[in-house]
């Protein structure tokens, strides 16, 4: 008797080696850098959809005010057929729409276009982020991806500056699916490890974990340095190669994402908030900037104090000058107010130094290629598009003190705020914010803020509170969110 024939496959959907995988979002990425034409990106990514037989679904991404990605599937048939009139219910996102004005649209942004490894996010689909736009067609106010991308256009064609960008991103890995959903029940994170700085196995569950996340990042042309168990238990961090502005800011959604679902495949939860665990360090995003013309870097001056030109002060002192205002927009959330404590090797003395690791700013040790200054006092949580494009505008417009009064805040130490409650305060008063956002989104984004704050205790104390790890904006946390 013969044995019948094993079935064949149902299913045919795209699967793509992680070499080839980084070839093709490698030649992506450099059409970006080489601002090939939007038209000519679009015609030929329309034709790679309609010529690759093997997708299913389009992932649509965009981002909200606080920072939240947001990701829509799409099938690949519709999409061709509908990428012009992309519309979803804005009343339903936090800090978006009002409920009278709930329809806008997504336009798709083709040059930000990723193949995935779908042995983490699935075969048969493909990335793209997307902008935001109103009712009439025009980019969305809140919509912080767009208004960076415009602003970073502009620099280039009036000016011919580009702004690099290189986020160091912390993030801690803890036992078990959901824990911060499940935060509120179990009242605590579990270490998968508490090995410490650089220091693990090669086969323990954290260096396997950043191992694998490593791959995929690679696999998405990030262009990865280097990757380690950071300070604190179970925490890590994965270095990647600076790039120009909304490419970085991008970068930044995407680490977060492939972090998360990196960790869920292994059963455990990958963590970004600023400080989860009371006792040892929190999570940073320390975002290292410099500004070029023609390939030459701006901030780079072998004779400067501390090797960075005058034009490099001058950026870091407007920052410095607006620190207060714009905290909330870097520390969005009340638990990246812990974060900022002196026994932590917390970044909260508005000053800039070469060496002191409790400066807000930092000048690395550089040379004429790797000159740029590190604001240390970003929180991962942060929404990117929106820190991205304040720290550029405020290093470049930002009002700066005369040199009498330059030299007199140095000789002081100057504090950034140690609650979210005064950070929402100096936000909504400050003038310069006013004129950055524009109102509109000045006042929505306090407005959320305020929300945030008021479902926690108003006094930090000394111990992490359970509604400040329940209400964290990126947290799948809407139904608990309700529950207040």
């Amino acid at each position: 008797m013969t044995r019948p024939e094993a079935p064949t496959a149902l299913r045919d959907f795209l699967e793509i080696p992680y070499d080839r995988l980084e070839e093709l979002n490698l030649e992506v990425k450099n059409a970006r850098l080489a601002r090939v034409p939007q038209d000519q990106v679009r015609e030929q990514r329309v034709k790679y959809l309609t010529d690759e037989k093997r997708i299913k679904a389009v992932t649509v991404c965009f981002t909200d005010l606080e920072g939240r990605l947001h990701m829509l599937d799409y099938d690949k048939k519709f999409l061709l057929r509908s990428a012009d009139n992309l519309t979803f219910d804005g009343s339903s996102v936090r800090g978006f729409s009002q409920q009278h004005e709930s329809d806008l649209r997504l336009s798709i942004d083709w040059s930000a276009f990723y193949w995935l490894p779908s042995d983490v996010f699935g075969p048969g689909k493909v990335l793209v982020f997307a902008e935001v736009r109103g009712q009439d067609g025009l980019p969305y106010l809140a919509d912080m991806r767009a208004r960076l991308k415009d602003y970073a256009a502009a620099m280039y064609e009036k000016e011919g500056l580009v702004a690099q960008f290189a986020h160091e991103i912390e993030g801690f890995l803890f036992r078990g699916r959901d824990a911060e959903r499940n935060y509120p029940e179990r009242g605590a994170f579990e270490f998968i490890s508490t090995g410490g700085y650089y220091h693990s196995l090669p086969g323990d569950a954290l260096r396997r974990f950043i191992d694998s996340a490593a791959e995929v990042q690679r696999a998405m042309g990030f262009g990865n340095e280097k990757d380690h168990p950071e300070v604190a238990p179970s925490q890590f961090e994965m270095n990647f190669m600076h790039t120009e502005a909304l490419i970085a800011a991008d970068q930044v959604q995407l680490y977060k994402l492939l972090c998360r679902q990196v960790a869920q495949n292994y059963d455990m939860t990958a963590c970004f908030l600023p400080k989860p665990v009371t006792g040892i360090n929190g999570n940073g995003m320390h975002t290292n900037i410099s500004l070029a013309r023609k390939g030459t870097n701006l901030f780079h001056d072998k004779n400067g104090e501390s090797g960075l030109s005058a034009s490099g002060w001058s950026f870091t002192e407007r920052i410095l000058n607006s620190a207060s205002d714009i905290c909330l927009i870097l520390n969005a959330s009340v638990n990246a107010y812990r974060r900022l404590d002196p026994h932590f090797e917390a970044p909260n003395q508005i000053k800039a130094s070469a060496t002191d690791r409790g400066s807000m700013v930092r000048i690395p040790l550089g040379n004429e290629r790797s000159a740029r200054i590190e604001v240390r006092s970003v929180a991962p949580d942060a929404n990117p598009y929106m820190t991205v494009y304040t720290l550029l505008r405020t290093g470049l417009e930002g009002p700066l003190p005369d040199p009498a009064e330059i030299a007199n805040k140095r000789a002081r130490t100057r504090f950034l705020p140690d609650n979210i409650n005064d950070a929402i305060r100096l936000f909504k008063s400050s003038k310069f914010v006013a004129d950055l956002l524009g109102e509109q989104v000045q006042t929505r984004f306090a407005e959320v803020k305020q929300a945030s704050a008021e479902r926690c205790p108003r006094a930090l104390g000394s111990l992490i509170k359970t509604a400040e790890v329940q209400f964290h904006h990126e947290v799948t946390n809407q139904y608990l969110w309700n529950k207040f």
